[in-house]
């Protein structure tokens, strides 16, 4: 089974979370099939804090891939 969840990445205390098609087998920050996009939760007032390919996520879920609750609350508030 295919998921879009988040993958962790950046320092202790500063998460950077990108936006990745995996496994569901496969470890949280491990080996994913496509990035479609990124939620930075400490972002500067320059930089978007969240960045969403909505044809990629378009075409996993036409494939048959599940999303996360956190993975469908950011795509509802990236609008």
């Amino acid at each position: 089974m295919v998921k879009i969840r988040l993958s962790r990445h950046g320092i202790k205390k500063k998460p950077f979370y990108q936006i990745v098609v995996i496994n569901n087998k496969s470890p949280r920050d491990g080996r994913f099939i496509e990035r479609i996009g990124y939620f930075n939760p400490f972002y500067s007032k320059k930089t978007n804090h969240i960045k969403i390919n909505k044809d990629k996520i378009n075409f996993w879920l036409s494939k048959g891939a599940v999303i996360s609750k956190r993975v469908n609350f950011l795509i509802k508030h990236s609008n």
